[in-house]
């Protein structure tokens, strides 16, 4: 079996909290990772405070095998996460020559001005996530990966840095749905979560296309043999439910 990878997201932004700004990024994140073998294991939402940015990071870069971020790496006086990822690891931070010699090619003297060059600041020692598309770079320091809040640029940004990540195996599932409501099935449910440690049930109760109260069932496992048995288990007790009622 191979090594779990995990991870943990830190979102980072006033205007996340404020409902100002529906977040895009938590569910891409959580479906891109669970796809490449690392389990995202925890999401924060931080607002844009150097202090609280810095505990947020250093209690889930050591928790976890790796940290995304996003959001606060723009041009405005309230984008510092570059300076606090800095100061949670105790390293300086600079203007990225790269960086800035790229800003010049895009902009004049006179248009690159300060707040353009906080985006060219990186802090040292870290690897720069960037491609001829995207104008400001991400960076990854240890494991931390830090990436626009911009949905289209951190995706462009996922898709640039996840080829430098290990990564474990993967989480199958599948599904069934139950046509039962979640409370008739929730204690033979039970049994058998019970009966198969090595998988994890969920129930996610809907309404049907008749307005009636109906569940979807869902089994995962990184063990496919451990899963099927798990999943006919689960089949035979909703056929025994059908025959029952």
């Amino acid at each position: 079996m191979s090594e779990i990878v995990t991870a943990g997201l830190l979102v980072i932004g006033d205007e996340i909290l404020s409902g100002r700004t529906k977040d895009k990024n938590i569910g891409f994140i959580a479906e891109y990772l669970t796809n490449i073998g690392i389990d995202l294991k925890e999401v924060r939402v931080v607002a844009d405070d150097e202090d609280e940015i810095v505990a947020a990071l250093n209690a889930l870069r050591h928790r976890y095998s790796y940290v995304f971020t996003t959001g606060g790496i723009g041009p405005t006086h309230d984008d510092i996460t570059a300076d606090a990822v800095a100061k949670a690891f105790s390293v300086g931070i600079d203007h990225h020559p790269e960086v800035v010699a790229r800003f010049r090619e895009r902009w004049s003297d006179q248009d690159l001005n300060e707040a353009r060059l906080r985006m060219a600041r990186i802090p040292d020692g870290a690897d720069l996530i960037q491609s001829a598309t995207i104008l400001a770079p991400g960076f990854k320091l240890s494991n931390v990966i830090v990436m626009a809040g911009i949905p289209t640029i951190m995706q462009a940004m996922m898709d640039i840095v996840a080829p430098r990540l290990k990564s474990g195996a993967r989480m199958l599932s599948d599904s069934i749905r139950a046509n039962a409501r979640e409370g008739d099935i929730g204690g033979p449910l039970r049994e058998i979560a019970m009966a198969h440690p090595d998988t994890i049930i969920g129930s996610y109760p809907f309404m049907d296309e008749e307005q009636r109260p109906n569940t979807n069932l869902v089994v995962r496992s990184r063990d496919p043999d451990k899963l099927a048995a798990a999943m006919t288990a689960v089949k035979e007790m909703l056929a025994n439910l059908q025959v029952t009622r």
